[in-house]
């Protein structure tokens, strides 16, 4: 077999590094441990497979942010710590996006800069879980980020969970209320797009959560890391409808999580928010005295939570973030034209990957056919999901298990589509075809 084409590629040599790599079942391993599996077989084979494992960005940082950066630190900024709240222009201008792209107003204040959207998470559930002495548990609508999970796992919070799947509109009230009325969740978290589905709740399904997280006092954790990437809308026009969809319209019981990673390939440099209502921020909690030595819920969070962490967050990244915020709000760069790209790659992946006998596992918003983002989810007739993701792996072409997500579609797997740009969709339709072809030998 020739080096630049070894599919499929040795059973035993995968099985062999997953021994060597701690990997007992690819159902349930990492992606980072996925992506060391894969870089290996790269290396081994000296092949670049098709990377759909890992939800990084495949656009380049748009430059006026590159040059605000550069600016700051041009100002000396480097040798000095960065107000812990955010300075001032980016909070100004986080708020101004709040009110142009989701049409809701909230303070500059409860706009926090934050070590990426994964320290918004952190905080927010290290503080929330403690508002309240009988309401210590998150609730995942999930499939879900697996991290997320996992970052309560290292704080000793529980949670519960389940796959929204067969739970699409009206069905969610029922659902949600089966795990509230038990008086125990303090949060609920999703992400909207979903992150590994791709779902969209609809407004009826966001009206029911808010409904819901008025009704029995919880505070929900909207996780916006894929902002208007529901490209079926345009969601780019400062001030002007559609505006993305949001629980804030129907409850003050939230807190926005904020992304610079995707919609500005911002990744590298770590920079998120928090986005707290402005009754939430000023909400008292006596359970939140104890630990932070305050019962305002802002404050515990700012002064207790995200100090005790970071300290603050890199200030020549915030420069950056403001830049780019403001240009936006501004109107005068639209960063929907610049990630539309990620939707016309999953057009073109899943045509080929419907093509050669795969199916999608999440395909509708209640009647409305899923939107093509960011992420898919496939699954092929026959196989679970581990046997399914060992043979892509065989074939050059890596990704995740939905099992690692909370789903309950083992079968299925996640595609993300932002490291296959269209010179590799050949490969890609070349690998597909070489699968399709090996089942057809075993069927």
């Amino acid at each position: 077999m020739s080096p630049k084409n070894p599919f499929p590629i040795s059973k035993e040599v995968i099985t062999q590094l997953c021994n060597e790599y701690g990997i007992t079942s690819l159902s349930y391993s990492t992606i980072r441990q996925i992506v060391q599996l894969v870089n290996r077989l790269e290396d081994l084979h000296d092949v670049k497979f098709i990377r759909t494992e890992m939800g990084v960005p495949g656009l380049k940082t748009p430059e006026l942010g590159v040059l605000a950066e550069k600016e700051g630190l041009d100002h000396g900024i480097s040798a000095v710590y960065p107000p812990i709240e955010g300075m001032k222009e980016l909070k100004v201008e986080l708020s101004r996006f709040a009110r142009l792209f989701l049409d809701i107003e909230l303070s500059p204040e409860g706009c926090i800069p934050t070590v990426g959207s994964m320290q918004a998470s952190y905080v927010t559930f290290m503080v929330a879980s403690r508002c309240h002495p009988q309401k210590n548990t998150t609730l995942f609508i999930d499939p879900g980020f697996p991290v997320h999970k996992r970052q309560l796992v290292l704080q000793g919070i529980p949670y519960e969970s389940f796959d929204i799947y067969n739970f699409r509109g009206d069905k969610l009230r029922h659902k949600l209320e089966s795990h509230l009325k038990k008086g125990n969740i303090s949060t609920i978290l999703y992400s909207n797009p979903n992150n590994p589905s791709w779902i969209c709740f609809t407004e009826k399904e966001l009206s029911i959560i808010g409904e819901m997280a008025n009704k029995y006092d919880v505070i929900v954790m909207e996780d916006l890391a894929y902002f208007g990437m529901d490209f079926r809308k345009h969601y780019g026009t400062p001030g002007v409808p559609p505006s993305q969809p949001t629980v804030a319209k129907y409850t003050d019981n939230y807190v926005l999580l904020f992304s610079s990673s995707k919609i500005f390939s911002y990744a590298g440099q770590r920079i998120g928010g928090l986005m707290i209502s402005d009754k939430l921020f000023e909400r008292r909690y006596e359970g939140l005295l104890p630990l932070f030595n305050s019962e305002r819920f802002g404050i515990a969070l700012l002064q207790g939570a995200l100090y005790a962490t970071t300290a603050g967050t890199s200030y020549s990244a915030q420069w950056g973030l403001a830049a780019l915020l403001k240009s936006v709000n501004d109107g005068k760069y639209d960063f929907i034209s610049h990630i539309k790209e990620y939707g016309d790659r999953a057009t073109g992946m899943k045509k080929l990957f419907e093509k050669n006998g795969f199916k999608l596992v999440y395909s509708k918003d209640e009647d409305q056919p899923l939107a093509d983002g960011f992420y898919f989810t496939i699954y092929f007739p026959g196989l679970t999901g581990e046997e399914l993701l060992f043979e892509l792996i065989r074939y050059g072409i890596s990704a995740i298990t939905l099992a690692t997500t909370g789903s309950t579609r083992t079968e299925g797997l996640r595609i993300c589509v932002s490291q296959t740009g269209k010179e590799r969709m050949n490969d890609l339709a070349i690998r597909l075809k070489l699968f399709s072809g090996s089942r057809s030998l075993h069927s």
